[in-house]
């Protein structure tokens, strides 16, 4: 069976810095193929040269699609060959409707006019394709990551795609989203069309592959069946080593009581009827992992975001530290009593993306590189970004380069670089590892509990309960706003913390500190 796609000897280079390395890909109609790799292994780049997003002649190499040789331009030469790309980052147009979304830069005209109704039934077949139910009028604002995801397919399966490539398509989509996506990658490869599917969670790639392809440094490492490969022979190819261990042992000593949260509740920022945090009550001590898990809504990052003085809504509570009453109004009041966060949302609340990697790691402590006379000390601030990419073994060509152009494992090091700057006591970390490879993972595990074992204490909140579970000393477990049980990880399981988690009345372990 001939391949519907075939990249030969691509090379790519971003001046001295040589991104991939002579990489071929194959690809037959109806296969599935997971690409796997580091961040920075060159993922993302391989598939931003297939959909155009690099131009011909911006690299070495030569693409065969459909038996014809491809040289794109732009995406839409790729587009109008078959060739759609889904980013992890979504590209959709929040206020307008779905209908306008899945047609926008390709509406159908007649007379001179927009085919409204035309569109309209088109909209309502693809929706169908993708299993969503909705009404095509519907903003896109008003739906869920899960199901912009499935708007998103639905746009690209309209422009006739023949090869879907979807980036870290589950990154943000909870248990039952994702099974809904796999079902449809699955019925796409039944109707002939090919997909390249890159993600980090494994289980995921073996579940849906055909074949898996390694990618590490830019350089192509093996393609095989997935049949063959079990989740340690692909971290071992990633990573080049075997991880014996992906957690680290816990042996914390735990110290005294850092911080004491009691009664806090918290009302949607519109729907102020409503609580979504209610009646919170918990202890963090000096030197542990605590540990949040919950179902989506549970009120998981809206309890943090109070402790860090980010909610956007109003709250109440008392907040003990060190025994005494503080007040915390804004994330500078939280960085002054010594509380860092890394946010759930990178892209929107933890960088900024044009400017450099550098000036991003030392943006919250930039007083720190101050003289009297408000002069910037420039050599201390290089030195402290210097040591902090190679603390985090951030992967950059340079400090200067805008973060926006790092992939997003080793945007994450450089958010959770500029929290350690500011030496922090407590240090909140809400789905740290989110679109991270295994191998950045375990370097942030063990740079959790290093910093454990220096006495900082460490919330983890993580929508992955097997994280959960494999980091944190003790597990609150919160269920519509309210804290259910507070769980000591003595071989706790995940049956456990769901049962606490959906029981209706309140665990009297909850009251443990």
């Amino acid at each position: 069976m001939p391949y519907l796609l075939e990249m030969r000897n691509i090379t790519k280079r971003f001046g001295n810095v040589t991104a991939l390395d002579d990489i071929t890909l194959q690809i037959k109609a109806g296969e599935v193929v997971s690409l796997c790799g580091e961040n920075g292994s060159g993922k993302s780049t391989l598939m931003k040269i297939l959909s155009g997003i690099y131009p011909y002649g911006d690299f070495s190499g030569d693409i065969y699609f459909a038996g014809e040789v491809l040289r794109a331009n732009n995406i839409r030469d790729s587009e109008a060959r078959g060739i759609a790309i889904i980013h992890q980052e979504l590209a959709l147009v929040k206020e307008m409707s779905i209908l306008e979304n899945l047609f926008l830069g390709s509406e159908w005209v007649k007379y001179g006019i927009l085919d409204y109704d035309r569109m309209y039934l088109r909209c309502r077949t693809m929706l169908a394709q993708v299993k969503l139910d909705m009404d095509p009028h519907t903003k896109v604002s008003e739906l869920g990551l899960g199901q912009q995801q499935l708007v998103e397919i639905a746009k690209a399966l309209n422009k006739q795609v023949r090869l879907l490539i979807l980036d870290e398509p589950t990154a943000s989509l909870t248990e039952r989203e994702t099974d809904i996506l796999l079902d449809i990658v699955r019925d796409l490869r039944q109707h002939g069309i090919a997909c390249i599917y890159i993600s980090h969670k494994l289980n995921e790639v073996q579940a849906i592959s055909d074949s898996i392809c390694v990618i590490r440094d830019g350089k192509h490492i093996a393609t095989r069946s997935a049949e063959t490969l079990s989740q340690t022979d692909i971290i071992a190819m990633m990573v080049g080593r075997e991880l014996s261990e992906l957690y680290p042992p816990r042996q914390h000593q735990r110290g005294k009581a850092l911080l004491e949260v009691q009664g806090l509740t918290a009302w949607h920022p519109i729907n102020r009827h409503i609580k979504r945090v209610d009646n919170a009550s918990f202890t963090l001590h000096q030197g542990e992992i605590l540990g949040v898990a919950g179902l989506v809504g549970s009120g998981r990052t809206d309890l943090v975001q109070c402790l860090f003085g980010a909610y956007p809504g109003r709250w109440q509570g008392t907040l003990l530290l060190d025994g005494q009453p503080v007040t915390i109004h804004t994330c500078r009041d939280a960085m002054a009593q010594g509380i860092a966060m890394v946010p759930e949302d990178r892209k929107k609340d933890g960088i900024v993306p044009i400017m450099g990697v550098g000036a991003n790691i030392t943006l919250a402590s930039l007083d720190r590189y101050c003289s009297v006379a408000t002069l910037l000390d420039m050599a201390g601030e290089q030195a402290a970004i210097g040591h902090s990419l190679q603390r985090l073994k951030v992967k950059t060509s340079s400090a200067e380069l805008p973060i926006g152009r790092l992939s997003g494992g080793n945007q994450q090091k450089a958010i959770l670089a500029k929290c350690l700057l500011l030496n922090p006591r407590i240090l909140i970390l809400d789905e740290p590892t989110r679109g991270i490879d295994v191998g950045a993972k375990h370097e942030i595990y063990k740079l959790i509990h290093q910093l454990v074992a220096q006495g900082i204490a460490v919330m983890v909140i993580s929508s992955e309960l097997p994280e959960v579970l494999g980091l944190s000393d003790r597990v609150l477990v919160m269920h519509q706003g309210c804290i259910k049980a507070c769980l000591d990880n003595h071989h706790l399981t995940q049956e456990q913390v769901m049962d606490a988690a959906l029981r209706s009345e309140y665990h009297a372990e909850s009251h443990a500190s």
